[in-house]
C-alpha cells in the first residue's frame, strides 16, 4: 500500500472513499476502509484531528489529508464518495452544503450518523434536484464495530448502492460469510430501520436491568453471582452481545473502593433521542411499541432524581415475602426476559413494517435481521430465528405468531406471569416486563374493552362506532331519544 499523503497534488492517488468528521466513530470507519485495502481521504473541521490520526495510525493504510472541502473532493475518484461523520442536525446540514456545492452530478453524498429519517427524506429530495446522490446510511456497533466491522443500513437510490455498495460490504462485520450490510430502500429508510434498532436496544437494556433488579433486590443475590447468571444464560437461547457484556460489567470491580463498579454509578440512564424518536413515530404509525416507550420513560423517570428524592418516603403497602425457590425464580426470570425480548423485536417489525408502508420503502424484513446478526449492538443468536420466519413466511403478521417464537413464548408465559406477579407483590418495578406481558394479553384477546371506548366516544363527541353484526358506523342519540341512526 502507499503511505500516507500530506497534501492533495499531482502525484497522489485518488480515494476510493472520503469520511468527513474525525472523531472516534469516523477516525475509527475512515480505519476500518484503510485496513480493507482502500485509500481513504480525511477531513475534519479542526485539521489537528486529522494530523492526530496519521500520527497515530497512519500505518494501517493509504490515507489522503485535507484542510479544506475542496481539498477533499478533489482528492476523491469518480463517481465521488464521501461519508459524513458529524454531530446529527445543524452541523449535518452545514458540510452536506460545502459538499454539494464542491461536488457534481452523479456523487454520493453518505450520512453515517443517526439523523432523523424525516431530515434525511428532506436532505435527498434537495440534493437529488442537483443531480447528487444522498444515502442516509444506519451504522451500529459503537466505537468497536466501526473500526472491526459494525451493521450498516444503507438507503438512497439503488443506483448509489452500485458503486457504494461493495465498499460498505467490505467494512461491515460478516455473518457465516454474509456481510451485515444491505440496500434497506429509498431515502430515509436507512436511518428508520436504525433508529428503530435503537428503539428495539433500548427496550432490550431495559428488560436485562429489570432482570437484574430482581436477581439483586428479590433474591438478594450478589452482583458477582448475578454476572455468573448472565454469563451461564449467554450461552443459551439469551445469547447475545447484550446479555454478555451484562455479566462483564455486573463482574468488575471498582479500583477505588474495591466495589461493585455498578454500585458505584449514579443510577440515572441517559439518552441521545433515538428512542424517543422510535416512540414519537410509532404514535404517528398507530403502532404499539409498549416495550421500546416504557424502556424511554424509565429513562426519563431514572433521570427526575428531584421527584425521586420527594417520593422516597411514600408506603409500600404490605409486600409479599420473596420467593422461597431460588433456581426455580431464576429460571423464571430467564423465560420472563426471553418472551420480552420476543415482544421488543416484533413491535420494532411491526413498526419498520408500518413505515415502509407508509413512505412506499418496500423494508425487506428478513434481510433485516440477516444484516442484524453482527456488529449491531442488538446482535443476538434468535435472529438466525427471525430471519427463518420472515424466511418461511414474509407476510407474517406479528414475530409472535411464527411458529418458533409463539412455541417458545407460550412454553415460558406460565413464567412470566409469576415473575410480573412477584415483582408486583414485591414492590419492584418491571415497566417494560410488565407491559410486554399486557401487549401479549391484549394481542391474544378476542374481545378488548375499546367497545366500551368507542362507546363513551360517540356519547360525549358524536364519533361513531361499527357493529359486530351488520355494515356501515352508527351513532346513537344520546341527548335524545337514545335510538340509533346511520352515520
Amino acid at each position: 500500500m502507499t503511505t500516507p499523503e500530506t497534501a492533495v497534488g499531482t502525484a497522489t492517488p485518488k480515494a476510493q472513499i472520503g469520511v468527513t468528521g474525525l472523531a472516534v466513530m469516523g477516525s475509527n470507519i475512515a480505519r476500518n476502509f484503510a485496513r480493507n485495502g482502500y485509500t481513504v481521504a480525511l477531513h475534519n473541521r479542526s485539521v489537528a484531528k486529522t494530523d492526530a490520526l496519521l500520527a497515530e495510525h497512519g500505518d494501517e493504510g493509504s490515507f489522503i489529508r485535507s484542510e479544506t472541502i475542496e481539498e477533499f473532493v478533489a482528492a476523491l475518484e469518480r463517481p465521488r464518495r464521501a461519508l459524513i461523520m458529524v454531530q446529527a442536525g445543524a452541523a449535518t446540514d452545514a458540510v452536506i452544503d460545502s459538499l454539494a456545492d464542491a461536488m457534481e452530478p452523479g456523487d454520493v453524498i453518505i450520512d453515517g450518523g443517526n439523523a432523523l429519517y424525516t431530515d434525511t427524506i428532506r436532505r435527498e429530495k434537495a440534493l437529488a434536484e442537483r443531480g447528487l446522490h444522498f444515502v442516509g446510511a444506519g451504522i451500529s456497533g459503537g466505537e468497536e464495530g466501526a473500526l472491526n466491522g459494525p451493521a450498516i443500513m444503507p438507503g438512497g437510490p439503488a443506483e448509489s448502492y452500485k458503486s457504494l455498495g461493495p465498499l460498505l460490504e467490505s467494512v461491515a462485520a460478516k455473518v457465516d460469510g454474509e456481510p451485515c450490510c444491505t440496500h434497506i430502500g429509498p431515502d430515509g429508510s436507512g436511518h428508520f430501520v436504525k433508529m428503530v434498532h435503537n428503539g428495539i436496544e433500548y427496550a432490550d437494556m431495559q428488560l436485562i436491568g429489570e432482570a437484574y433488579d430482581l436477581l439483586r433486590r428479590v433474591l438478594d443475590l450478589p452482583n458477582a453471582e448475578i454476572a455468573d447468571v448472565f454469563a451461564r444464560w449467554n450461552t443459551g437461547a439469551l445469547e447475545s452481545y447484550l446479555v454478555e457484556i451484562t455479566a462483564e460489567v455486573l463482574a468488575q470491580v471498582d479500583a477505588e473502593t474495591g466495589k461493585p463498579l455498578v454500585d458505584v454509578i449514579v443510577d440515572e440512564a441517559g439518552q441521545k433521542g433515538t428512542g424517543r424518536w422510535t416512540v414519537k413515530s410509532a404514535l404517528d404509525l398507530g403502532i404499539p411499541t409498549t416495550g421500546i416507550a416504557e424502556a424511554v420513560f424509565a429513562r426519563a423517570l431514572s433521570s427526575s432524581t428531584d421527584q425521586r428524592k420527594a417520593a422516597a418516603g411514600l408506603s409500600a403497602g404490605t409486600l409479599a415475602a420473596a420467593p422461597t425457590d431460588k433456581d426455580t425464580f431464576i429460571d423464571d426470570i430467564h423465560a420472563a426476559l426471553y418472551a420480552s425480548k420476543v415482544v421488543a423485536y416484533a413491535q420494532g417489525f411491526d413498526q419498520i413494517a408500518a413505515g415502509s408502508k407508509e413512505y412506499g420503502w418496500d423494508v425487506d424484513p428478513g434481510a433485516l435481521a440477516t444484516i442484524w446478526r453482527g456488529g449491531c449492538i442488538i446482535r443476538a443468536q434468535f435472529l438466525n430465528r427471525i430471519r427463518e420466519a420472515y424466511a418461511e413466511n414474509p407476510q407474517l403478521p406479528s414475530l409472535l405468531l411464527a411458529p418458533y417464537f409463539r412455541e417458545a413464548v407460550e412454553a415460558g408465559v406460565d413464567s412470566w406471569r409469576r415473575v410480573v406477579a412477584t415483582a408486583a407483590a414485591t414492590g419492584i418495578p418491571v415497566p417494560a416486563f410488565g407491559s410486554s406481558l399486557s401487549y401479549y394479553d391484549a394481542l391474544r384477546s378476542e374481545r378488548l374493552p375499546a367497545a366500551l371506548t368507542q362507546g363513551l366516544r360517540d356519547y360525549f363527541g358524536a364519533h361513531t362506532y361499527r357493529r359486530i353484526d351488520k355494515e356501515g358506523s352508527f351513532h346513537t342519540l344520546w341527548g335524545g331519544d337514545r335510538s340509533e341512526v346511520t352515520a
